[in-house]
């Protein structure tokens, strides 16, 4: 539950975060009459603000707070130089104190998850896929909606896929597949022989389902989909019905690996060894690398003999200074690994040509590999 006074009255609502934020402790009433500036210095000191004005001005007064909290800075005496992974820390430092101080605007709705405010938006069917059926009124902060409502807009309209030809929808709190260089790779690759007479795949950590749809649409004719969270699940299951593949792909919630062998067994672990800081992140961050190396170490035991492994990971760490190409290999050894193959690609978003990104000379040296690993 939040807590507020409003009128002289104590109140109370309940609370409602994705990333699982506790209730703040000091909460303080708007309205249209609150300054850009002085609303950003009551977020910088902690101090949630709960809206009761129109609902386009706190829209904008989210957008005036934004530009603030991104104002450049004046420039500091040269420093000797840093090294990238301090550059990373210092930028996820600086995203995250950000985004603590925009998540401090804060939104009433009703139990019909409406917005009891005026020109509000109807962000029901938004609400209703992420937070579920409602039977009491909440708070939530503005900027969670605005995530909520562009999770909504692009599950309607989908992401196209080239290299399958497909389009994929995503739900919110799934990483969806805008760099899709990976799918790429699975397409290049010739899959194992093995397969040809022992039809088993599996799918570690199935996300959106995109990769168990690019077996499938391969030839594939049987697939184990795992994914330890449940809305990933219902995620890869919507996907694989619209596309007419669910006859092909069983889905199966697991930590990693299903029961039984496989000739196949293809895995895109987050890449980056670093806490996450919301629900989405878990798919780009790994803390201590603990998916990656589950999967390296389980992999032997849950290979057919003569079947491979797919592994496909981003260099993005190393050139971040992370993990080293070292460790890798030495992980791959330890446990009980062979390489028989890498293929690379370049990534093709549009950060990788941005030369204000704090991370652009790492993104730019960026390469994803597939690398084909069997037992030794």
């Amino acid at each position: 539950m939040i807590h507020w006074q409003e009128i002289g009255e104590e109140k109370s609502a309940h609370w409602h975060s994705e990333k699982g934020l506790p209730p703040p402790k000091r909460v303080q009433v708007i309205d249209d009459r609150m300054p850009a500036d002085t609303a950003y210095r009551l977020a910088c000191e902690g101090t949630a603000l709960l809206w009761r004005g129109d609902f386009q001005n706190a829209r904008q007064l989210l957008q005036a707070m934004a530009r603030r909290a991104d104002k450049k800075k004046p420039e500091k005496p040269k420093q000797p130089s840093v090294s990238h992974a301090e550059v990373f820390h210092r930028h996820r430092l600086a995203q995250s104190q950000r985004a603590r101080v925009l998540e401090k605007l804060l939104i009433p709705f009703n139990a019909d998850h409406s917005i009891p405010l005026r020109r509000a938006p109807d962000a029901h069917t938004a609400c209703l896929e992420t937070y579920g059926p409602c039977t009491e009124p909440y708070i939530a902060s503005l900027r969670e909606l605005q995530g909520l409502i562009g999770a909504h807009e692009w599950r309607k309209k989908g992401i196209e896929i080239p290299a399958l030809g497909i389009t994929i929808h995503p739900h919110y709190g799934v990483f969806a597949p805008i760099r899709n260089e990976y799918v790429q790779l699975i397409v290049q690759v010739s899959p194992p022989e093995l397969l040809a007479t022992q039809s088993t795949a599996f799918d570690i950590g199935t996300g959106t389902g995109v990769l168990a749809a690019a077996l499938a649409l391969r030839g594939v004719r049987h697939i184990i989909a795992t994914d330890q969270d449940p809305r990933a699940l219902t995620c890869a299951r919507d996907n694989l019905t619209r596309l007419n593949l669910l006859s092909q792909v069983e889905l199966m919630q697991a930590d990693l690996f299903p029961p039984g062998q496989a000739a196949l067994i293809v895995c895109n672990p987050p890449w980056i060894p670093a806490r996450p800081s919301s629900p989405l992140e878990h798919a780009i961050f790994d803390p201590e690398s603990r998916m990656l190396h589950g999967f390296l170490h389980g992999l032997s035991a849950h290979l057919l003999p003569d079947g491979e492994g797919w592994l496909i990971l981003s260099d993005f760490a190393e050139h971040l200074g992370l993990r080293t190409r070292e460790e890798l290999l030495a992980a791959i050894d330890a446990a009980g690994l062979r390489v028989l193959d890498r293929t690379d690609t370049k990534p093709c978003h549009p950060r990788v040509s941005d030369t204000n990104d704090p991370l652009h000379k790492a993104r730019a040296a960026e390469l994803t590999s597939l690398w084909r690993l069997a037992t030794q």
